[in-house]
């Protein structure tokens, strides 16, 4: 089903289809008026022209008394579902910079969930959420502190990003999902799928929302519209958009329901395909209003209680939450005090009555029932950790899930720190096999952080690998990689696998050996590990038991590494510790593993470790594992020359199969990556310890098929490891062997050579000199005795002196026998063994072999120069004695080369090109002795062969001057040189052909059949490019004879062959050799160390005598063959083949000792130069800045709190000095009027007293008249 039927079929919009006024007046227009039609709304919020009436008349708004006017409008009743008719991409056009892109669709508010994340896993192809994040607050506009901003943008996106959580909001362009919008333009990818911000908004509160409408459009979208407008606008950085219908307009919430189911369905999903844990989910509050503490206490008393984050001081609602958690901390019940304020406080922020507020209080307390699942973030605080884990954190706790599942939890989130804070914490108790799970689930789903994680609280890989858990890592559902190791396995089997096929360790193991190449073996492949490895199979049907039955990787663990007790942190406990088995029923020698078929209930004990999911991550290309794997365990160096051999060939594979280009591109980069590392390391080693840098490239590794780490980097044509100092430096040491030569050697060696007893004259290095220096089998066995059991205390103290100065206990023994005999036959072993170190060193058997290859080229060239007489001469039989036992050299090099079989000793044996021409060289020359020895003609057949034959031992001349470090590069550029030029000789080879053919065929018109025609058709032609014309030829006409018809275009056709030929091929040819030579000038001495090991290594394995008293050498090696054989002391091939450097295992703890130092101090160099890069020091300065600005910010808030304080002050103080004026004019009149009524009282008390003098008193009058 394509997508547009699919949606158009499960998705459904809804249409109102009756008018309901929303008015309840009684109309007398009949019929309907015009003016009412614009201006009555339904309860849809829609006028009567905007409704759709196809399947009733439009309805009159006449009430008759017994019409009823009391119809409420329904969903149910008054809507109609038909099919969505929007969805698409939404494409914003708010910003210049660049467009964001979001998915749409219009979709029911009755629509299933279900079919919602089928629609976004789908269709729409989001990531699987391993979080959910739902964020609530206030859907108006308002303003956010600087802190609190800074923090919820920032930790709400980190966390999102970081778990790949789903983000969900209400996706308009105001209140909260404006900020979430901000976050994610601040904070988040451009990606649209990373961008997992999910808007569900109402379908009828879009403004212009009839735009979207559109069968899978593409719709150019304006969130920034009429300011006057009462509808809202999508935001722009969200990045799918559920619109949710219900028929209405202009009406807010009618997405809250589907949305809470859609929330329930999607924490019924997996968090990740190998886990079973659940997607957890939490609920952020910023703001809010009174309907966000109703959406709270949904949340927190739901089963399971999901829990809720809440930013303090974003105002409103999330204050309330905040003020309300600290003063319930010890009691859930409020003072009567505080309670009052509080309820004035609800009264204040809501702006509603006291019964409301104490509705919204009760529901705030209930609320507080459940405060474990409510955390409230200050952003003001100094302790508070950082946002995005405080949500984290917040969702482990609130989930109630049990440590198992919190790990699996943050496994899924890959937030390893998470993890260590509050998970894997002292005391903590785990369930059986729950760690091991947790360590199986990192390494699948590439958690590289949490493998480090858990091995640094104990975790061991010897402990943790099975047979069952390593063949599930390699047959783990990953489409590009699980195809290419099929595509490897068949190759391998060179069958076609079936469908369903699963990866067995064993075939993992052909897969290493056929990347590898060589003479590389598997310890998967080995007979003892295939015998386990079947065994196990067959046994109950691979029961869980297995685990406890490890295949071989180093051989059977010492008593002493048995022993030895766990280094696993104290706090780190499991309910199954590991129990080591019992050695005393294992037997082995040479730390090599012995199966016995009789031991049925207590199996072979075998170890995997760091070396195994290396390679397995190698493998599998995941390159981060790889790099972090590699630092842990032992022979890291040899580790990262495997890596990059493995993802060399993988490269190689990937271009022979004709896979997409990036792929090989890809393999390529991880190959010089590890490349680059292990050069690093060595150098790293090399200016540490010289000697013991040396030791690390020639040690005999176990681990890796008994390689050592220099075979393995030539192997992998790792030319910048091979051409190190440090390489070229023991290389160097290889060539001279015991001599000690600076100036002047090949002289000295030329002379002693032909008189030996100036041997004796020369000067050798001492033992402490060349304990770093492999010695090959011979040479360990010339003069030594084997290791005795038995030593004393005092010898072992005197072996760790002599270790210090580069001796080895087996010399200080060999030393110490000695010692005690007589003094002359002491001397004379000196003499024999300063003859067989000379005659063994490399440099001495070069020049020795070059001598008699001199020699015999002398009497060859003698040989074919004279006349061949009918019996050999003496010089003839002296060169077909050295032909014959150099015919049996390259025997004996084919036969002991390090690969099992025949097949693949001859297919490596051939791949060198030296070998190819003496092969060839051979067999000419025995065809011409077969001939030499009949009489004519073939006789003389038999000579011309000698006479081809000697090219090819004169050519072979040429190897012996690529030792020299001057004529070496020069070689190197003329192979490179002979090697690319094949294309351009074959477009020279077409031209020619094409002018010889139809010259001739125009000159020759009547010639008979004949082999001469195709000598005729290339013979002047060819010459013609070395600029011979033949100018007398060039006209056929000029000597008076008949010439062929047309014979004339001979010319013209010489003349364009000339000039294509002569002018523009000769040239490219010339230039193209140019541009080889001035590429090569750089590199071509580089070229030449690497070709060094093998000239080095050539010698180095050949017997010292040359042909043909090598004879001599043959026999004294098939008679020490045979002695051993007889004996019972024959040692495998892969272990005294080829140079190494065998040490004890004191000595090889020490090198790998060592080896971890210069790791750790490579490493530490490493984070020290990031650390102080350029990049890093840029990318300091920019959050310094970041922290600068928000504290400028909270600054100039401060400041202008502080002006708008100062200007309310200054204002207050006017009003003060006005009321002190007017305090002053009131005192000033009240003053006045004081005096003015003190001056009346003080006049009328004058006028009395003045009255009283001339008014004589009543008393007196009467007294008179009596």
């Amino acid at each position: 089903m394509s997508y547009k039927s699919w949606i158009e079929e499960t998705f459904s919009k809804r249409e109102c289809v009756k008018f309901i006024p929303s008015s309840r007046d009684q109309h007398r227009c009949i019929p309907v008026c015009q003016v009412c039609r614009n201006l009555i709304r339904c309860c849809c919020g829609r006028l009567m022209v905007e409704h759709s009436w196809q399947e009733a008349p439009p309805p009159t708004f006449f009430t008759g008394p017994e019409q009823d006017v009391s119809e409420d409008w329904s969903l149910e009743l008054h809507t109609r579902a038909s099919p969505t008719n929007a969805y698409g991409t939404i494409a914003f056009q708010d910003s210049a910079a660049r467009v964001c892109r979001a998915k749409f669709v219009r979709v029911a508010v009755d629509s299933k969930p279900e079919a919602l994340l089928q629609l976004m896993l789908r269709e729409w192809q989001m990531d699987r959420p391993k979080l959910l994040l739902t964020v609530h607050g206030g859907s108006e506009n308002f303003s956010l502190p600087p802190k609190v901003k800074q923090a919820f943008t920032k930790g709400l996106i980190t966390a999102a990003r970081s778990t790949g959580a789903w983000i969900l909001t209400d996706g308009i362009n105001t209140g909260v999902s404006k900020y979430v919008g901000e976050a994610v333009k601040s904070f988040g990818g451009h990606n649209l799928r990373k961008r997992n911000t999910i808007g569900l908004t109402s379908w009828g509160v879009i403004d212009n929302n009839t735009d979207l409408i559109g069968r899978d459009v593409f719709r150019p979208y304006q969130p920034l519209g009429n300011p006057l407008s009462k509808r809202a606008y999508l935001n722009s950085f969200h990045s799918h958009f559920l619109l949710v219908d219900d028929g209405t307009l202009g009406k807010f919430g009618c997405q809250e329901g589907l949305r809470k189911k859609l929330e329930k369905h999607i924490q019924l999903l997996k968090i990740h395909t190998r886990l079973n844990q659940r997607v957890p989910m939490a609920c952020v509050v910023v703001e809010g209003g009174p309907a966000i503490v109703s959406t709270v206490l949904d949340y927190v008393s739901s089963n399971p209680p999901v829990p809720v984050f809440v930013f303090e001081g974003s105002g409103r609602a999330a204050d309330l939450f905040a003020f309300l958690h600290k003063h319930t901390d010890t009691d859930k019940q409020l003072a009567a005090d505080i309670r009052e304020g509080f309820l004035v406080r609800i009264g204040e922020v809501f702006g509603v009555d006291r019964k409301e507020a104490s509705r919204l209080c009760s529901l705030l307390l209930e609320c507080m029932d459940h405060r474990q699942s409510i955390t409230i973030f200050d952003s003001e605080s100094e302790d508070q950790m950082a946002p995005d884990a405080a949500i984290l954190n917040t969702i482990l706790k609130g989930t109630k899930a049990s440590a198992a599942e919190q790990l699996s939890m943050t496994l899924a989130w890959d937030r390893a720190d998470i993890a260590q804070k509050n998970v894997l914490v002292y005391g903590q108790h785990w369930q059986v096999g729950s760690l091991e799970q947790a360590m199986l689930d990192a390494l699948m789903m590439d958690r590289v952080s949490f493998v480090k994680l858990l091995i640094d609280n104990g975790m061991t890989m010897s402990h943790f690998l099975t047979v069952d858990r390593l063949e599930e890592l390699y047959n783990m559902p990953q489409v590009q990689t699980d195809q290419f190791l099929h595509h490897l396995v068949e190759d391998v089997k060179q069958t076609s696998l079936p469908l369903g096929y699963r990866l067995s360790i064993i075939d993992m193991g052909l897969v290493i050996e056929y990347l590898i190449g060589g003479a590389y073996r598997s310890t998967y492949t080995r007979k003892h590990f295939r015998t386990a490895y079947n065994r196990l199979q067959n046994k109950e049907g691979r029961r869980v038991s297995t685990s406890f039955l490890s295949e071989q990787k180093m051989g059977i663990r010492s008593k002493s590494q048995w022993s030895g007790s766990p280094q696993d942190p104290h706090f780190f406990r499991t309910a199954q510790p590991y129990k080591r088995k019992d050695q005393n029923a294992l037997r082995g020698t040479s730390e090599k593993a012995v199966w016995n078929p009789g031991l049925c209930e207590a199996p072979l004990v075998f170890s995997f470790n760091f070396n195994d999911v290396f390679v397995w991550a190698v493998l599998q290309q995941r390159q981060q594992m790889a790099l972090f794997l590699w630092q842990h365990g032992e022979e890291a160096l040899a580790r990262a020359a495997v890596a990059c051999k493995l993802y060399r060939s993988m490269a190689f594979k990937a271009r022979q199969s004709s896979m997409d280009d990036h792929i090989a591109e890809r393999f390529k980069a991880y190959s010089l990556e590890f490349g680059q590392l292990a050069v690093n390391v060595l150098d790293c080693a090399f200016r540490q310890n010289e000697k013991m840098a040396m030791k690390l490239l020639t040690s005999e590794m176990e681990a890796w098929s008994h390689f050592t780490c220099l075979q393995i980097a030539v192997s992998s044509c790792h030319r910048p490891f091979v051409s190190h100092s440090c390489t070229q430096t023991l290389l160097t040491d290889l060539w001279t062997g015991p001599l000690n030569m600076r100036k002047n050697s090949y002289l000295k060696i030329i002379l002693s050579l032909l008189l030996p007893p100036a041997i004796l004259l020369l000067e050798f290095k001492s033992k402490a000199e060349m304990c770093h220096v492999p010695q090959s089998h011979e040479a360990i066995i010339f003069g030594r005795d084997t290791l005795k059991s038995g030593e004393t205390l005092d010898e072992t103290h005197m072996a760790k002196k002599d270790a210090e100065h580069g001796l080895t206990s087996q010399d200080r023994r060999l030393g110490s026998r000695w010692e005690g005999l007589f003094p002359s036959l002491l001397h004379m072993v000196s003499w024999m063994t300063r003859l067989y170190e000379f005659y063994t060193a490399p440099v001495v058997k070069f020049w020795f072999h070059t001598i008699s290859y001199i020699a015999f080229l002398m009497l060859f060239s003698y040989t074919i120069l004279v006349k061949m007489d009918d019996q050999p001469g003496v010089q003839e039989w002296l060169v077909i004695l050295y032909i014959l036992t150099t015919a049996v050299e390259k025997t004996r090099e084919v036969l002991m080369s390090e690969p099992r079989k025949l097949s693949q000793k001859l297919k490596i044996w051939f791949s060198e090109y030296w070998n190819l021409s003496d092969f060839l060289a051979i067999v000419l020359f025995l065809f011409a002795l077969v001939m030499r020895w009949h009489a004519d003609p073939y006789r003389t057949v038999g000579r011309l062969a000698y006479c081809l034959d000697i090219i090819f031992w004169f050519v072979r001349v040429m190897d012996l001057l690529a030792v020299n470090q001057h004529a070496g590069p020069y070689l190197t550029m003329i192979t490179k040189m002979t090697s690319n030029m094949f294309f351009i000789v074959v477009m020279m080879a077409i031209v020619l052909l094409s002018f010889g053919v139809s010259r001739k065929a125009i000159l020759s018109p009547d010639e008979d059949p004949s082999w001469s025609l195709a000598r005729d058709v290339v013979f002047q032609p060819y010459w013609m490019i070395y600029g011979e014309v033949y100018a007398s030829e060039i006209d056929p006409c000029d000597d008076g004879q008949p010439c062929a018809p047309a014979s004339f275009l001979t010319a013209f056709l010489q003349a364009v062959y000339m000039f294509f030929q002569y002018i523009i091929m000769v040239n490219i040819l010339i230039a193209f050799f140019n541009n080889i030579y001035f590429d090569m000038a750089s590199t071509s001495n580089k070229l030449w160390k690497y070709n060094r090991y093998r000239y080095i290594m050539t010698y180095q394995d050949r017997p010292w005598l040359p042909p043909p008293l090598i004879f001599l050498s043959h026999l004294t090696i098939g008679l020490r063959a045979i002695y051993k054989r007889l004996n019972g002391n024959a040692e495998g091939d892969e272990r005294s083949s080829g140079l190494k450097l065998y040490l004890a295992r004191d000595d090889r703890k020490k090198l790998h000792e060592f080896e971890e130092k210069c790791v750790q101090a490579y490493l530490y160099e490493k984070n020290q130069d990031l650390h102080s890069s350029q990049m890093n020091r840029i990318r300091l300065t920019a959050d310094r800045a970041e922290e600068m600005c928000t504290m400028v910010g909270e600054v100039s808030e401060k400041v202008n709190i502080i002006q708008d304080n100062l200007t309310k002050l200054d204002s207050q103080l006017g009003q003060l000095q006005d009321l002190s004026a007017l305090a002053v004019d009131t005192l000033t009149l009240l003053s006045a009027s004081d005096n003015l009524h003190q001056e009346e009282a003080r006049l009328a008390q004058s006028q009395l007293l003045q009255t009283s003098q001339h008014v004589l008193p009543h008393s007196w009058t009467l007294h008179r008249v009596a």
